[in-house]
């Protein structure tokens, strides 16, 4: 069976799909065997507060909830969707994975919950084979259809409202005959049974019924088959958390008066003996610990099935299938086995807060969702169901709060599977199918930098980085210095390719130039591309420099590589003028036509004679910053050694030259960098100077032609003129 978007798959509107699934989780089990047990330890006023914290914390969620699903177009999955959408599938996948497991270990308690109210009727009865029956049941109908889970639903919301009914007639006829003594006003806090009621305290009692209040994403998890999951889910959860705020509240009150102290911490099925026909309570229990399982294996399946859509997991593609009717039976397969397999352990205790921190784990991630989007300011968030901007972090926070005030241990350990989960997936290269806000992420934070920074652009000598503008007009020349300039800006650096052509209908420029950029991106350095028409080459360039200069982000080094093709004179020369003029620095790369880039292994670093000047008091050491930079990149990405050379024409400054370079060595920081210095003239050492496979020699304002010929003849190497911005520093 493979997913087909065109099957007819059966849509829910908000009472069935979104209201009713809700409404029967939040009314589960601990509304009917705990509530009696914290009114007794709380007293009724601090039963409300527990009620009332419990439930505002699930609030802020699902106003935020509301907020986010009202802005996206939210498919399959429930909060999976949301992160995933948000954040990303790495994100999303560290959130859905743990928490589908942890509602398929959901299911398994709610079955034990199950089988524990089944057993107080018929205690005779088998509890495994108890449990096997309900699993079997369980799965017959969500296999079936999500269609009949609802219709389920339906009659088990019959169930839990004639409970109510035995409860309300037991109030008419009498039952809260007792006064709210002192101690059921606010508690003494006693603790239970199981502590020998050694004494509790608020936030213990706190925990044990939180629970009770989670299960806000039951109708969330149907947000791939729903009618109109932006109007039913923000619609049918607030509703379900209104009506069940007002029941516990009621019931609380009900209690508090129908019992004593002494039945409320010792009697969990108070309840049952309170109401006015007691089988009704416990058909209730069963009913909600029933509806309660049927919604998480539903819901638990939804989540795997979009995982599968997605790909996040292996065997994606078995796990996206779908039958004729676009139910996910095999998301459903695999759910099934995991709980039956959660089943064989009997006693999942250890392993039951998780579950409750999972789904807190899960609010926070919301929030934090509404949060970015928030604070981002974009104008792609634009809810229907707008919020104020302090309730998602109070939604945050409390979620945070009320994971470790449950179980500050399992909490951290919570945490830590999350972030397990999402290393691993940061890892698979994983391809998400729509637009997150990620991006938005990155951009505001760079815009945030650019802010903070511009002030001091001219003092970032520390953060320098080689972000290069190289002119291309022949796309076969950049071709032959692709592993140069990505060896010169590799790892942090940037390229910027400044296409210069006249403007024809059927060009092709702009495409090579993006294809080769794509090159540099998958090979670690960052590049883009844009062509500039003009008929004239230097003014094209000339004109993108002085465009850039607004830019925060703009390159600092200007890559010339000089070609046959190339008029020196009128068409590098006045790059290279403007360049200087805007303080940006210059490479004019000169490739040798036959030794090419050799070997490299060395690099020869020309000093020009600094005769009478040989002080290195300051962070002024001449045209000379670019140069030792580029070589020591080019050193580190071709594990090559650099050479330092310097010509003196006074016999008398050699060991002057000798302590600079050895100076200019240990403050530059250039490990095994070897110093030459020679006696004689320039022009002439050139012709038997060391071998390399690069010489970098700096470069004036007025640097001939002739220079650049002669010094790549007499070299026999490739050779690269370099000038200064002003804003680099090799000292820095």
């Amino acid at each position: 069976m493979k997913g087909d978007s065109s099957k007819k798959i059966k849509k829910f509107g908000t009472f069935g799909g979104v209201f009713t699934p809700t409404l029967l989780t939040i009314l589960g089990v601990i509304m009917y065997l705990r509530l009696g047990w914290v009114v007794g330890n709380a007293g009724l006023l601090g039963a409300w507060l527990i009620i009332l914290i419990s439930f505002l914390i699930t609030l802020c969620t699902a106003l935020s909830m509301s907020a986010i699903t009202t802005n996206i177009r939210i498919g399959a999955g429930g909060a999976y969707a949301i992160v995933s959408q948000a954040l990303g599938l790495e994100v999303g996948g560290s959130l859905g994975i743990p928490r589908y497991i942890s509602q398929g270990l959901a299911v398994t308690m709610y079955i034990f919950g199950f089988r524990e109210g089944w057993l107080a009727i018929f205690p005779e009865h088998n509890a495994f084979l108890v449990d096997i029956v309900v699993f079997v049941s369980l799965f017959t109908i969500a296999y079936i259809s999500a269609n009949l889970a609802i219709k389920t639903q339906f009659i088990i919301m019959g169930v839990i409202f004639l409970s109510f009914v035995s409860i309300i007639v037991a109030a008419y006829n009498g039952s809260m005959e007792l006064p709210l003594s002192d101690s059921l006003s606010w508690g003494s806090f006693k603790g239970s049974v199981e502590n020998g009621f050694k004494g509790s305290d608020f936030w213990i009692v706190f925990a044990v019924f939180f629970p009770a209040a989670t299960g806000i994403m039951a109708g969330a998890n149907m947000s791939g088959e729903l009618k109109n999951p932006k109007k039913s889910i923000p619609s049918g959860t607030l509703w379900a958390i209104g009506v069940s705020f007002v029941i516990y509240m009621l019931l609380a009150f009900w209690i508090s008066r129908s019992a004593s102290e002494e039945e409320l911490l010792t009697n969990y099925y108070v309840m049952v003996d309170k109401a006015y026909f007691g089988p009704l309570i416990i058909a209730g229990v069963l009913g909600a610990t029933f509806s309660s399982a049927l919604a998480s294996i539903v819901g638990s399946s939804r989540i795997l099935f979009a995982m599968g859509e997605h790909q996040v997991l292996p065997y994606s593609k078995i796990l996206s299938g779908t039958s004729d009717t676009g139910q996910p039976r095999n998301a459903m397969i695999v759910t099934g086995i995991l709980i039956f397999l959660t089943l064989l352990l009997r006693n999942i205790n250890a392993v039951a807060p998780l579950v409750t921190l999972f789904f807190l784990i899960t609010y926070a991630m919301i929030n934090i969702v509404v949060i970015i989007e928030q604070r981002l300011g974009l104008i792609s968030y634009r809810p229907i169901f707008k919020i104020h901007k302090w309730v998602p972090w109070l939604g945050l926070i409390s979620s945070i709060f009320a994971m470790f005030i449950i179980n500050p241990s399992i909490s951290l350990i919570s945490f830590a599977i999350v972030l397990m989960v999402y290393w691993y997936l940061s890892r698979q290269n994983l391809k998400t199918p729509f637009e997150d806000v990620r991006s938005g992420i990155f951009v505001s934070f760079a815009e945030w930098a650019a802010k903070h920074t511009w002030g001091m652009k001219k003092m970032q000598q520390r953060a320098w980085k080689a972000n290069l503008m190289v002119p291309v007009r022949d796309v076969n020349g950049l071709k032959g210095s692709f592993e140069f300039l990505r060896n010169i800006a590799r790892p942090k650096g940037s390229i910027k390719l400044l296409g210069i052509e006249r403007f024809t209908e059927h060009s092709t420029l702009a495409l090579e130039l993006e294809n080769i950029s794509a090159s540099f991106r998958e090979k670690g350095v960052f590049s883009s591309s844009t062509v500039i028409n003009t008929d004239q080459f230097a003014n094209g360039i000339n004109y993108g420099s002085q465009a850039l200069q607004g830019a925060f982000f703009k390159p600092n080094i200007m890559f010339l590589n000089l070609q046959d093709h190339d008029d020196y004179n009128n068409e590098i020369k006045p790059v290279m003028k403007e360049s200087m003029r805007l303080e940006i620095g210059i490479l004019l790369f000169n490739l040798h036509t036959t030794a090419l880039l050799g070997q490299r292994n060395t690099i020869n670093v020309w000093v020009s004679n600094r005769k009478g000047n040989w002080e290195l008091g300051g962070w002024d050491i001449g045209n000379l910053d670019l140069s030792l930079l580029i070589a020591y990149k080019l050193k580190m990405n071709w594990e090559a050694s650099i050479r330092m050379i310097i010509v003196v024409d006074d016999p008398k400054e050699e060991d002057n030259a000798k302590n600079f370079l050895k100076r200019l060595k240990s403050l530059a920081r250039l490990p095994k960098t070897l110093t030459e210095v020679h006696v004689g003239i320039f022009d002439e050492f050139v012709l038997k100077a060391p071998s390399a496979d690069l010489n970098i020699f700096g470069m004036q304002e007025t640097l001939p032609f002739d220079f650049i010929k002669n010094m790549t003849t007499k070299t026999n190497s490739s050779c690269l003129f370099v000038k200064d911005s002003g804003h680099e520093s090799i000292l820095a």
